[in-house]
């Protein structure tokens, strides 16, 4: 169990090396209110990764990215929040579903990795049956939710169920199955753009959308790649793949290439829509903070600094775009 500080605050990565590895989406969390569920809700709650809800809102930011740059192309009415409640709850069943899918898949090496092997499928406290009953009613549910926007967002979101299916394969298959997680989770901007009635691909928003959701991939790979860290000796020695074992002493480079390139592009966003100062200074400069904080003070080495930076670290980078794009939606071009 990870040590409860009175204060309130979560700890430091130095005051946390006994945070348990079921505590890191090992599959045993039941701290604060998972632990007051009935217990056969329990397993379906870690199945869901809902507690810490990082999972959660790795899935919802995307489209959240995407339905505030939807807005900044084409300015919306208020009615416009009627859909971000419903992309809201749409991610919600989407990331359950996502993984739900991700660990029904991963079973088979989650029992021989030392942070996973006591998550629900493996344990046994979700049948595989059961797994993919829950994944196939959080899809359905979701897909519910989706139609219920323009009908080129449910056209849009096509590719992202093809990625989202492939991820859990990527791992067997590719060292960058960073990116394949990016190109799932990141699709989301697509999906957000065209759920506020703009078509992603279309002459007037195609390459500031492509520059939001590249840049969007780009984040992904940095906290995913860091996550990774926490079982790349058990990841090595059973044969799956990642950046994390692709570039082992390297990464941190690696990582610093990817956060110019993610910087690059929402600057050149930034550029494309002639955005004002107030989105550089939050979206852009809280990024480079933000996340050079992450890649600086992160020790590889040790699972439990990689897991408090990728649960906390994420918050600040997501906010920093959604902040700066909030700024420029709601005040205007001329600031």
């Amino acid at each position: 169990m990870s040590r409860v500080r009175h204060s309130g605050k979560p700890a430091l990565p130095s005051e946390s090396q006994d945070i348990g590895l079921a505590q890191q989406y090992g599959g045993r969390h039941t701290g604060k209110w998972v632990g007051k569920l009935p217990a056969s809700w329990i397993p379906f709650v870690q199945l869901a990764r809902l507690s810490p809800p990082a999972g959660v809102f790795l899935v919802f930011f995307p489209h959240l990215f995407g339905l505030i740059h939807g807005s900044i192309v084409e300015p919306s009415p208020p009615t416009q929040l009627l859909r971000v409640a419903l992309v809201a709850v749409g991610s919600f069943f989407l990331s359950n579903a996502i993984h739900g899918w991700n660990d029904l898949i991963d079973a088979p090496f989650d029992k021989l990795v030392s942070r996973t092997k006591s998550r629900p499928v493996v344990r046994g406290a979700v049948t595989p049956l059961g797994a993919f009953i829950f994944t196939a009613t959080q899809a359905l549910a979701a897909a519910a939710v989706f139609l219920a926007l323009p009908s080129v967002a449910a056209l849009t979101a096509i590719p992202s169920i093809i990625a989202n299916f492939y991820y859990p394969w990527s791992k067997r298959h590719t060292h960058f199955a960073q990116f394949v997680l990016g190109v799932s989770l990141a699709w989301g901007v697509n999906v957000g753009t065209a759920a506020t009635g703009v078509v992603p691909w279309g002459k007037d928003a195609l390459t500031s959308t492509a520059c939001l959701f590249v840049a969007s991939i780009f984040w992904t790979v940095i906290y995913d790649t860091i996550y990774a860290f926490q079982d790349i000796v058990d990841d090595t020695r059973v044969g799956l793949k990642s950046t994390a074992v692709l570039f082992r002493v390297y990464t941190k480079p690696f990582l610093w290439v990817c956060l110019s390139t993610l910087v690059g592009l929402i600057s050149t966003y930034g550029y494309l829509l002639e955005l004002g100062l107030g989105y550089y200074a939050i979206s852009v400069g809280g990024c480079v903070a933000s996340l050079g904080a992450m890649i600086l003070k992160v020790d590889l080495k040790d699972p439990s600094s990689c897991w408090w930076w990728f649960r906390y670290g994420f918050w600040l980078a997501g906010g920093s775009i959604t902040g700066g794009l909030l700024w420029q939606a709601c005040i205007g071009r001329s600031i």
